[in-house]
């Protein structure tokens, strides 16, 4: 039995064979996509300052205030671990002096993010997301262009059916200053039946209520006023923009008037992909306008819109994962063999051909091992065909073999 001191921590999972190789595919397949849309990766640290994601996600955010792995390193200063990326991306942009040269920047990223909370299917403690964000453009294309670069790598990983794009306006400030004053005056008629953490958000941030969990929360929520009696001319008009480019983009749509996000920085759009493929946990990716939050980080007024996906959910909805390339076997006969099988094997990999060697055995042993790695076929080197400049090529799959001139193997393989 197996040491339980040495097993992965709880809410953290070992990436292995097609797991493994799941989730590479969701990555690669992203990092296409976005190249095609003139994005550049950028890849930030794994932690940052607590005070990046306290900014940025907002003191009642349950992250904030439940969730975030947060701790105390050895010179005092407090560190948390990134519980998202959109903010270390906004710090690098002002840390590295880029508020005010080449904009707008598309930028990608990938990789790990950390949340304490309780493990479920497709929900880690430390958990991966790959994002896109448009970071100085103001205009309604951005947000249109940024949905759509989301939505052809669903389409790309063949997962788009069945997914729907959910988008919703938070307006701009003066519409979200009228629409705040309704929220207060609804949620105060029902302040009794509130949650213990919605009250807090009512004095504080009453448009994060909207977000609760909380079941009485949910149904005071469900009357709640929605913003678009409050949106001001120009809000309309930018909204109705992104839905007409999105229209145009090709990238089907469905108005959901409760999503929302509850910080100040945000404005506009607000949008979910979402899919009734993974039980609870239907979102599978989300994104918006965030037009104060570098800002927020001590830059510059800069214009931002973007979205993040969990790459655990994008994989299970994948209906396989890829298969292990199919190696090519170099088989010596004898050890007299191996310094022209070694030379082989290079001249294959080299060509970009995947090619494996047993380390030791008989032809026998060797053949075993190739059908193990469920090669394709074997290039079988035996002391008279080498004197000769010939090899055995023996297709594994149809079972057929022949003589080939062993100058010739390697463009047989790779053709």
């Amino acid at each position: 039995m197996a040491n339980p001191a040495l097993q992965p921590v709880r809410g953290t999972r070992d990436l292995i064979g097609e797991d493994f190789r799941a989730h590479h595919h969701v990555i690669s397949a992203a990092r296409r996509v976005t190249a095609l849309y003139g994005y550049e990766e950028w890849a930030t640290p794994i932690f940052e300052a607590t005070g990046v994601f306290a900014r940025s996600l907002g003191e009642t955010s349950d992250v904030v205030s439940k969730e975030m792995y947060s701790f105390e390193d050895r010179g005092g200063d407090s560190i948390t671990l990134r519980p998202e990326n959109t903010a270390g991306i906004c710090r690098a942009l002002v840390s590295n002096g880029l508020t005010q040269s080449n904009l707008p920047r598309k930028v990608f990223y990938a990789g790990p993010m950390f949340r304490y909370e309780r493990p479920q299917k497709g929900r880690y403690r430390q958990f991966h997301q790959i994002g896109a964000e448009v970071l100085g453009a103001a205009e309604p294309l951005a947000d249109a262009e940024v949905i759509a670069a989301g939505w052809h790598i669903l389409c790309e990983l063949g997962i788009s059916e069945g997914v729907v794009l959910e988008i919703n306006t938070l307006g701009d400030a003066e519409s979200r200053d009228a629409y705040r004053a309704a929220l207060v005056a609804h949620f105060t008629a029902h302040q009794d039946s509130l949650s213990a953490d919605s009250k807090i958000r009512l004095d504080k941030n009453p448009m994060r209520i909207l977000d609760s969990k909380d079941e009485g929360d949910r149904r005071i929520v469900a009357t709640a006023p929605t913003i678009e009696p409050f949106l001001t001319e120009k809000a309309s008009a930018f909204f109705d923009s992104v839905l007409k480019h999105l229209g145009t983009l090709g990238v089907p749509t469905r108005k959901n008037p409760r999503i929302v996000r509850g910080l100040d920085y945000y404005s506009h759009t607000a949008f979910e992909f979402v899919t009734d493929r993974l039980g609870a946990q239907g979102t599978v990716m989300a994104g918006g306008r965030y037009d104060g939050l570098v800002e927020e980080m001590g830059g510059p007024a800069t214009p931002c819109v973007g979205w993040a996906a969990g790459v655990e959910r994008l994989s299970m909805l994948l209906a396989a994962a890829p298969p292990a390339p199919r190696p090519v076997a170099v088989i010596p006969v004898g050890e007299a063999q191996e310094a022209a099988a070694l030379g082989l094997l290079q001249d294959l990999r080299c060509a970009g051909v995947v090619a494996e060697i047993a380390y030791k055995g008989n032809l026998k042993r060797r053949m075993e091992r190739a059908n193990k790695l469920s090669a394709r076929a074997a290039l079988i080197l035996g002391e008279d065909e080498l004197a000769q400049g010939q090899v055995q090529l023996r297709d594994l799959d149809a079972g057929s073999q022949e003589t080939v001139p062993l100058a010739e193997a390697v463009a047989r393989l790779s053709a």
